[in-house]
């Protein structure tokens, strides 16, 4: 019998050992997927920093970009100053005329680049586009009406650029 319990203990630390060699191989195999991982996310993480410096970069151009070409429509009309200004012999309606063309010129660049003037006189006060200045009672009106255009406002792309600031004109209250 004591030889039989010899196989048994032998028996028994041979199948003690089967596991633990079994739970080592799992552990081994589950450090190299987490050191897999590890490496996948780093790469990740750099390619999204690439990614972000990247488009960082295309937006800055992009914005000098824009800049550039509406720096150079600016110039033209800088130009057109000049030339209404510059002559000798001009007189006031000339250098008037100039100017006017100007304004035009102007008033056509905001409009391509997406910019409206506010329409305001005789419209309805509307505070999300002016700013009143001042407000006067006015038989006229029977609701808050902007009377005067003290600075006209504008909308770029359908937001306020600038509101427009205007004296309106409130109905008279009754006593």
């Amino acid at each position: 019998m004591a030889e039989q319990d010899k196989k048994d203990s032998v028996q028994g630390e041979g199948t003690a050992c089967a596991p633990e060699a079994g739970l080592e191989q799992k552990l081994r195999e589950a450090e190299a997927k987490a050191a897999e991982n590890w490496d996948l996310f780093l790469r990740a993480r750099a390619d999204f920093e690439n990614y972000r410096k990247t488009m960082l970069r295309d937006r800055d151009a992009s914005i000098r970009r824009g800049k550039r070409d509406l720096f150079l429509k600016l110039l033209d009309i800088r130009d057109n100053f000049d030339r209404a200004l510059g002559g000798q012999n001009q007189s006031v309606e000339m250098i008037r005329s100039g100017i006017e063309i100007v304004a035009r010129q102007v008033d056509s660049l905001l409009k391509t680049e997406g910019v409206e003037p506010i329409e305001s006189a005789g419209r309805p006060f509307d505070p999300a586009v002016h700013e009143a200045i001042a407000t006067l009672e006015s038989p006229d009106v029977s609701v808050d009406t902007c009377t005067d255009e003290i600075q006209k406002g504008y909308l770029y792309q359908g937001e306020v650029l600038r509101a427009a600031r205007v004296r309106v004109g409130r109905p008279k209250t009754a006593e």
